[in-house]
């Protein structure tokens, strides 16, 4: 199932993001950079279903490494600590962190050969759209 999210995913729209990352506690400089930066996402599946998600861009590459549905620590690009679980249903590909207490959501489904990443916060909802590279 998650093959169908194989491959090098451009950033054309973010929207709300801000917002969002107010939400979950990033300063405002981060902030700043995290709003001009359009990252790449590239995913891949290694050997034995792991499966790697690297996020790649001028300001900063991250990368996690993950079997789907086994927690693992996660730092963030905005340097939090997570726990995180990815999981898969329906199509929707859920990586949920957890830190101090909190718990935010990133749902990536495609759509139209797009890929939509919802990050929610609370109430707080950023949309973030990809397109495949060829």
């Amino acid at each position: 199932m998650v093959e169908q999210f194989v491959g090098t995913w451009k950033m054309i729209s973010s929207d709300n993001f801000d917002d969002y990352m107010k939400a979950i506690g990033v300063g405002f400089a981060t902030r700043q950079v995290g709003n001009r930066t359009k990252p790449n996402l590239i995913v891949s599946v290694e050997d034995e279903g792991v499966i790697c998600m690297k996020s790649q861009s001028t300001f900063k590459t991250t990368e996690i490494k993950f079997k789907l549905n086994e927690p693992f620590d996660e730092t963030t690009a905005d340097d939090r600590k997570t726990t995180t679980v990815v999981s898969i249903a329906n199509g929707i590909l859920m990586q949920k962190q957890s830190w101090d207490g909190k718990e935010t959501n990133i749902a990536r489904e495609l759509n139209d050969g797009k890929m939509i990443a919802k990050c929610t916060m609370g109430d707080v909802v950023a949309v973030r759209t990809y397109v495949k590279e060829a």
